[in-house]
């Protein structure tokens, strides 16, 4: 896949923060211009102020140079301040665009993306990988032009104060350089490699922490923080062998900066002794080359900062780069207005399917079937037969193989995927709760409703705990809804789709969590939801699908059977199986 580099991914986003930008780097040349001249103040003071004796008026060029320089160090503080202020700004109003960005194509993507990835990848993307090139913005671009310019703007100094001492330091350059370009692809290999165990890192306590009353059930905490530690000892690996190779990178610059200064010194030494270079030459020589050393040691530093952000940028990149499966065609179909009881004509025809994950094996296998306004169609079979690949495909979570699906008779795949799925409530088996109020949760399909609304909702639903609760629908359910039971989340979700008010719903065995007295008026209620409304239904307790329009009966990914539950029992097969095991227990 083709890499995004950090600079092609950092663009578009400073680019609405030109201003500040430029404002940055206007700052930042004025501060190393200063800089600059503090050399030229320390030789006046050595040549002009220590030239005469006592009485005589070198005092008074010493004070106007210290005044000088006073006034240079003030500005410099000021410019220095100024580039800092801007350049935090912009490292933390980019960072939280890129991450935003990241998160909308998170959202973007089909599940079946989440199928061969981790969540945790995805989330040290969001958290790790931003950071670093939220340090790059935010310090060390600022900090490595600082010192390039600083370290250039020094050299011409060099050659100002003494043609012959700046042509040591510069000799020495070309050894400085090559350890930098040898050394800093290698740290940008180590760098992506640090970040990708970082990755695994958070996955693992992810996993952990998502599950943490079953690893507890299972007394499992040892195993799962030896485990961790694992993945920490491996973290830590990966980020020693980088911070070995920038150890190596620093001690070869400085080495060979600072012996470029010491030779140096020691041929202007004798330059002075000799007659050919004043003191103040010489003190504003040493001042020039020290801060080349210093610059050059800097970005050396920086360099591995700037590879680091390197291998964060190539697995943002990657991922923002990513292509949907699932996205809108470029010109989108739109689906007929919805006319309450003649909305919702949901169609499979002819439907093949296989998951990008589990390629030999067939999914669906040549299904039809066709759900009318106003009819409950529920699919009953085994674990593996299909029913929730057709949910997906309605959702357009994947599109199929072959055959089509049609809302409305508008075939899926020409239509916006919000559109399609705006005219959709669902109840899943497993109902999520995020953590939020009852309210929240509740307006989540709907973010308009009102309080009037969402009452009638929570009764239709005989979901009226959730009044009873300490702030009533204003209460916080807690991370995943586990200030409630499974039934009561249940419930909760049946609002949810109850105040959707979809033309179509569908739900997945959306009563098997409740008691016998609350799944009855659950039932009741989704009973008047269905009228006017085409229902898909997942169920597993036969009981719970009996007065179903049509049943349809799926085995490894093929319809065998279809019609209603009498008729289906009186011709035996597959479904009167079942019925004979669940009603004999």
């Amino acid at each position: 896949m083709r890499r995004l580099p950090a600079l092609r991914l950092l663009l578009p986003l400073l680019r609405p923060y030109a201003p500040q930008a430029i404002g940055a780097g206007v700052a930042l040349g004025v501060a190393a211009g200063l800089v600059l001249l503090l050399g030229q103040g320390l030789r006046h003071i050595v040549d002009d102020g220590f030239a005469g004796g006592p009485g005589s008026s070198g005092s008074t060029s010493l004070d106007g140079a210290a005044l000088a320089m006073l006034a240079v160090v003030v500005l410099l503080g000021v410019s220095t301040a100024a580039r800092y202020m801007l350049v935090s700004w912009l490292g933390e109003r980019v960072s939280a665009d890129l991450r935003e960005r990241v998160f909308s194509q998170a959202l973007r993507l089909p599940p079946s993306f989440y199928e061969t990835r981790r969540t945790g990848d995805v989330l040290t993307l969001l958290t790790a990988d931003v950071e670093v090139l939220r340090n790059l913005v935010g310090s060390a671009v600022s900090q490595w032009l600082r010192s390039f310019v600083t370290a250039l703007g020094a050299l011409v100094m060099l050659v100002v104060t003494s043609p012959l001492l700046a042509l040591l330091v510069v000799g020495v350059t070309p050894l400085v350089v090559l350890p930098l370009v040898l050394f800093g692809r290698r740290e940008r290999v180590l760098s992506r490699v640090a970040q990708e165990r970082v990755a695994d890192l958070g996955a693992r306590a992810e996993g952990a922490l998502n599950a943490v009353s079953t690893v507890q059930a299972f007394t499992a905490e040892r195993a799962e923080v030896s485990r961790y530690g694992d993945a920490a000892s491996a973290s830590v690996a990966a980020a020693l062998a980088r911070v070995r190779v920038r150890a190596v990178l620093i001690l070869s610059v400085i080495l060979l900066g600072f012996g470029a200064i010491t030779l140096s010194l020691w041929v202007g030494g004798r330059e002075v002794i000799a007659g050919r270079l004043t003191g103040g030459e010489l003190s504003a020589f040493v001042f020039y080359a020290v801060l080349v050393a210093t610059s050059v040691t800097t970005l050396s530093e920086l360099w591995g900062e700037v590879q680091r952000a390197a291998g964060g940028a190539e697995r943002l990149g990657e991922f923002l780069e990513e292509v949907p499966a699932i996205r809108p065609p470029e010109q989108p179909l739109p689906l007929p207005a919805v006319v309450r009881g003649r909305s919702g004509r949901l169609v499979f025809d002819d439907v093949r399917f296989r998951y990008p994950a589990r390629p030999d094996r067939s999914a669906l296998d040549g299904v039809s079937v066709r759900v009318e306004p106003g009819e409950t169609v529920a699919l009953v079979g085994p674990s593996g037969a299909g029913k929730t690949t057709l949910f997906q495909l309605a959702l357009r979570f994947h599109d199929p193989e072959s055959g089509r699906v049609t809302l409305d008779g508008v075939d899926l795949r020409n239509a916006e995927p919000e559109a399609v799925r705006a005219r959709i409530g669902l109840v899943a088996q497993e109902p999520v709760v995020f953590g939020a109020s009852a309210a929240d949760n509740i307006r989540y399909g709907r973010p308009g409703a009102t309080d009037e609304e969402v009452r009638a909702a929570v009764q239709a639903a005989d979901a009226g705990f959730l009044l009873d609760l300490p702030q009533g629908l204003d209460s916080f359910l807690g991370e995943k809804g586990v200030r409630l039971s499974g039934g009561q989340r249940q419930r909760l979700a049946i609002a949810r789709a109850v105040l959707r008010d979809a033309p179509v719903l569908l739900l997945d065995e959306a009563t098997s969590a409740l008691d016998a007295e609350s799944e009855a008026a659950v039932q009741a209620a989704l009973g008047r939801l269905a009228e006017g409304r085409a229902v898909l239904v997942i169920a597993h307790r036969l009981a719970t699908v009996r007065r179903a329009d049509r049943i349809v009966v799926l085995e490894e990914g093929r319809i065998v059977a279809e019609g209603t539950h009498d008729a289906l029992v009186r011709e035996g097969g597959l479904y009167a199986r079942l019925a004979r095991l669940q009603f004999a227990a």
